[in-house]
């Protein structure tokens, strides 16, 4: 890293906007790529291994004086930045194993000799001018060991970042505890030799806002696709390989199929890109975000394959057209799929790709793997996936799982792999990764509002597996995926011809429409007035769509007379057995999880406090204190809240009904002895309630942290997302040093607060300046609107 060699000074303009890199989408790839990195200098002393870091524009400084050149960050702070934290995160590790040669040559890449540095200044390369200079000092100049939580700016970005190497580098170095020393000097080697940037020197008088803009805001960003597509035949040009002639007969992605872009999560990306990501899991074992493929990629062909690139290319080829077979068999809606193209068809309906890299892997030519024992596999697997949906379990965590497996098994015999796969997902036993037992997916879906709770996609996609168990039992063929409509036997709109005597019977009705059992599959829509008719004209309609089993078995458990809660129970249990069927865990397997506290799903509803008896039906829930505290409501039976003559599934649900706005309806309703709903749902979990006299503002601070730049929200908002009223968020934020983008929050009307005060009390800048220098437009001291997140906004950007 030869760009920090030098005695400097960087400086990141005040205009610059705030650090903003995270943990998933750049710290955990960025370290991938230089651990990666570290570890072929391990195997290779003399290694050449890099890894490229793209472009910097720097500006000389016309006016810097001294023994020491001064360069403003035009473009690249947010690299630059992260590389200063990891280098002198790595230096502090370093110190603490004793190793302090090598934590010295690290930290000649983050603070200037001393000679160089005048009395009383910093000695930091690098200098931020904005909000994230007293966090970036504060972190860069503690001593180890670092205690993260006691410092000021413990919640900054920058310090967590700091915290995330920190650790990372630690357990890396100790992967090997009598090789620490071999492992460290590899990890320097690659931070100060093996790691590239291109520097753009730009001097004082050239235009550096022109530079910047064409940079980052011209023409259409290149692709992973693009940047490897360039790769693959400037590689193909030195092994001599006639590129014309390779790029008609061996590059396939070119055409609209490969130049789709795909929804994966947050990103948005070709298919062709994706395909390289997954592809590249597939060869590396190895998770992988979407902005490391091209590096990764690069990487792989220079230092982990002896293929050369004339014969890769056609393995990606044929492993392509793989990919474009399962595909488009899976849109053909009368098709009759294979095992592996009928995963492919759930994936599209559930809107993941998490098992893709798996059925490359098994599909490699060199592995030869059978059908049957790919078959077997990718069951398993199916069945891990589908019953963690079942139970609305996060899949988060689950990509790292896939590419563990695929490493694990890189050598395995073809004929053992089914059962290694199978063993090791049986294994895991954490709440965030584990398998489902057929017991876990009974307690979660005998009562589950399904139609509510799961997305029409998902949904359909269950009721298709079971037609198709039904279908195979007789050998008939699979049920065209058309996209058939969803109908409730029971209405939802009920009330009219399906009426029940009382309160209570009228509240187990209403919890009964969306479960399982009351739901089936019709090849066509029926009219509303027979959707929602009495039984026996809906029964008639149905025979006349009986040509889906789902239905027609159906009408043979039912009543000739009825159709109630009974046969919606007896029904859903059925329907269970069969999902537990179609997908089968192996015999005896508990999916026994370590941290049971949290295998309880993340949705916690009023209707489970119910069953656990700490809300009694009746109880009266009263608003907190404001202009709507007279709008009591109450608990019903059936775990719905009630006011206003109206039901609500979720306690936010209803505040939004009283307030009008989005709520937190965990912190806003109360019961008559002062608890939130909030501290019966931690007593549900075996946690202590909170204080009464404390406040949780954790949520305000990571709203605040979230808020982007151009943008700006109200107190009131805020307010109405972590579940307290506006003067105390005022409050708190002038006092609070974890609370950043003070700035970003104003009045109703989009004006600075009258009182509005930094929590240093030396800090002089103007909040409207600041805005009006982040891109928020200013009019007569008010902000513009288009450009205020609201409350429902806000809970959007923590909802990941």
């Amino acid at each position: 890293m030869t760009a920090f060699h030098l005695p400097q000074r960087l400086v990141v303009p005040l205009f610059q906007r705030p650090y903003v890199w995270n943990e998933e989408e750049q710290w955990a790839p960025l370290w991938q790529d230089i651990h990666r990195t570290a570890e072929l200098h391990l195997a290779d002393p003399h290694s050449n291994a890099t890894h490229f870091l793209g472009a910097v524009v720097l500006q000389a400084d016309e006016n810097s004086h001294g023994r020491i050149q001064t360069s403003n960050v035009i473009d690249g702070q947010q690299r630059i930045t992260t590389l200063q934290l990891l280098m002198d995160s790595a230096t502090l590790v370093l110190e603490q194993v004793g190793l302090d040669r090598l934590a010295g040559e690290l930290s000649m890449l983050t603070h200037n000799p001393n000679n160089f540095v005048p009395t009383g200044e910093s000695a930091l390369k690098l200098r931020h001018t904005n909000r994230d200079r007293a966090a970036f000092d504060e972190v860069m100049d503690a001593e180890p060991p670092v205690s993260y939580a006691k410092l000021r700016h413990s919640s900054s970005l920058i310090t967590r970042a700091h915290e995330y190497f920190s650790a990372a580098i630690d357990t890396w170095l100790k992967v090997e505890p009598l090789d620490v020393e071999s492992r460290a000097q590899a990890l320097v080697s690659a931070l100060s030799q093996g790691l590239q940037l291109v520097i753009i020197n730009l001097s004082a008088t050239e235009n550096s806002q022109e530079i910047f803009e064409t940079l980052n805001a011209r023409g259409t960003p290149l692709t992973s696709a693009d940047l490897i597509k360039n790769f693959v035949f400037q590689k193909l040009g030195l092994e001599g390989v006639d590129t014309s002639r390779a790029y008609v007969e061996d590059w396939p992605f070119d055409d609209k199929f490969w130049e789709k872009e795909i929804s994966v999560g947050r990103y948005l990306t070709s298919r062709s890109s994706l395909f390289f990501n997954q592809w590249l899991v597939s060869k590396t074992g190895s998770e992988l975000s979407p902005n490391s493929t091209f590096t990764r990629f690069k990487a792989f062909v220079d230092h982990e394959t002896t293929v050369p690139m004339s014969e890769l290319l056609r393995q990606l080829g044929r492993q392509a057209n793989y990919y474009r077979e399962w595909t488009e068999a899976a849109a053909t809606p009368d098709r009759q799929l294979t095992v592996v193209e009928m995963a492919v068809y759930r994936m599209q309906a559930n809107n993941i790709e998490l098992l893709k890299p798996v059925l490359l892997w098994l599909h490699e030519d060199e592995r030869g793997v059978p059908s049957s024992v790919i078959d077997e596999v990718v069951a398993s697997m199916e069945s891990w996936v589908v019953r963690r949906q079942l139970l609305r379990l996060t899949s988060s965590d689950l990509g790292r799982i896939v590419a563990d497996l695929i490493r694990t098994n890189r050598d395995a015999p073809a004929a053992e792999l089914a059962d290694r796969v199978s063993s090791q997902l049986s294994r895991l036993s954490a709440a965030s990764t584990y398998w489902p037992s057929d017991g876990d997916v009974r307690d979660a879906l005998i009562t589950e509002a399904v139609y509510r709770r799961f997305n029409r996609g998902r949904l359909r996609m269950l009721l298709e597996a079971v037609e198709n168990r039904h279908r195979a039992q007789t050998n008939q063929p699979q049920v065209p995926r058309r996209g058939y409509p969803i109908e409730h036997v029971l209405p939802q709109k009920w009330d009219s011809h399906w009426p029940v005597d009382g309160l209570e019977a009228e509240q187990q009705r209403a919890s009964h429409v969306h479960r399982l059992g009351n739901l089936t599959l019709l090849t066509k829509t029926l009219n509303s007035k027979v959707s929602n008719g009495p039984w026996e004209k809906k029964r008639d309609a149905f025979r006349e769509h009986d040509t889906l089993l789902i239905t027609s078995r159906l009408l043979k458990q039912a009543s000739e007379l009825s159709w109630g809660e009974d046969s919606i129970r007896h029904r859903t249990t059925g329907l269970i057995d069969d999902l537990l069927a179609i997908w089968p865990v192996p015999f005896g397997h508990t999916g026994q999880v370590l941290d049971p506290q949290e295998k309880e799903p993340d949705w916690i509803e009023v209707k489970d406090l119910v069953v656990a008896g700490l809300l009694a039906p009746g109880t009266v829930l009263q608003p907190r204190p404001g202009r709507w505290e007279n709008k009591d409501a109450v608990v019903r039976a059936d775990g719905l809240i009630e006011i206003d003559g109206q039901t609500f599934e979720t306690p936010s649900g209803a505040g939004k009904h009283v307030r009008g706005g989005s709520t937190n309806g965990w912190y806003f309703w109360r019961l008559a002895d002062g608890r939130t709903l909030k501290d019966v749902r931690a007593a549900y979990r075996g946690e202590k309630p909170q204080e009464s006299d404390r406040f949780d503002w954790s949520t305000l601070h990571a709203v605040l942290e979230a808020i982007p730049t151009g943008h700006w929200t109200t107190y009131g908002d805020l307010a109405s997302v972590v579940g307290t009223s506006a003067q105390p968020i005022g409050s708190h934020i002038t006092g609070c040093v974890q609370c950043v983008n003070a700035h970003r929050v104003l009045k109703s009307d989009g004006s600075v607060a009258s009182n509005f005060a930094w929590t240093d009390a030396e800090d002089d800048r103007d909040p409207a300046q600041m805005l009006e220098s982040e891109g928020v437009l200013i009019a007569n001291g008010r902000a513009d609107t288009r450009q205020k997140l609201s409350a429902d906004e806000l809970s959007e950007l923590i909802a990941s």
